[in-house]
């Protein structure tokens, strides 16, 4: 679907959404697939076995949360470590073992960064984020993280592991709308200003003749203006 016909959160679900792919498959050396559908959801939460959120804001605001089954929580561990070369043996067989925590928390943190990368190249929006945080949560809770957003928009992917593990993205946003502009066409608005000053400056120092002569030169400086306009 093209950029142009989404909404905001869905594109920004679906950025996240790549983000997690490319993090995960990069780290444990495996393929991991999602549904090709974004659910609309009226709320989020971290829900058993193991769950993890980052907060980002800046030019844009949400809340980020994976959660994980305790045996896909385990899968991704026991990739990861054996894809960075630790003997089998060293590994833990506990989804509630500090060792599975950190790394999972790892690598949301890799992909809070990559997702933001990946908005910042595309819209040239930028944010920030405090650090993420897992948790493993008894079968019994579902706990909600609170923000200062009003209303936010929210959205849920499912995924599975290699292995056929379920784990699920959650992710709200402000309400916000990302609407592009032209792109510009020949370097940033810095050099525009650099092309426009020296054109004027080139006028200002033509003598009356020159300019008589080539009477197109303010024409120019108008036409490079309304090409970024």
């Amino acid at each position: 679907m093209a950029f142009e016909k989404m909404k905001t959160v869905d594109l920004v679900a679906k950025i996240f959404g790549e983000a997690v792919k490319e993090v995960i498959e990069t780290s444990t050396g495996t393929s991991i697939s999602y549904a090709p559908t974004i659910q609309e959801v009226p709320s989020i939460s971290l829900k058993p076995d193991l769950g993890c959120f980052v907060q980002f804001s800046g030019d844009y605001s949400g809340l980020f949360i994976m959660n994980l089954s305790g045996n896909a929580a385990l899968e991704l561990y026991k990739r990861a470590m054996t894809f960075m070369g630790l003997p089998k043996s060293e590994l833990v067989d506990d989804y509630n073992s500090e060792d599975v925590v950190s790394s999972v928390g790892e690598m949301i943190n890799q992909v809070i960064g990559k997702a933001r990368q990946k908005i910042e190249h595309e819209f040239g929006l930028s944010a920030s984020n405090n650090q993420p945080k897992a948790i493993t949560i008894s079968s019994a809770i579902t706990l909600s993280v609170a923000t200062m957003l009003d209303r936010p928009l929210c959205r849920r992917l499912s995924f599975r592991t290699e292995g056929n593990h379920p784990f699920y993205v959650e992710m709200n946003l402000e309400q916000t709308e990302f609407i592009r502009l032209e792109p510009v066409k020949d370097g940033s608005a810095k050099n525009i200003q650099e092309r426009v000053d020296a054109a004027i400056q080139s006028s200002n120092d033509s003598s009356e003749d020159a300019r008589d002569k080539n009477q197109d030169e303010n024409v120019d400086i108008e036409a490079l203006m309304a090409e970024f306009s």
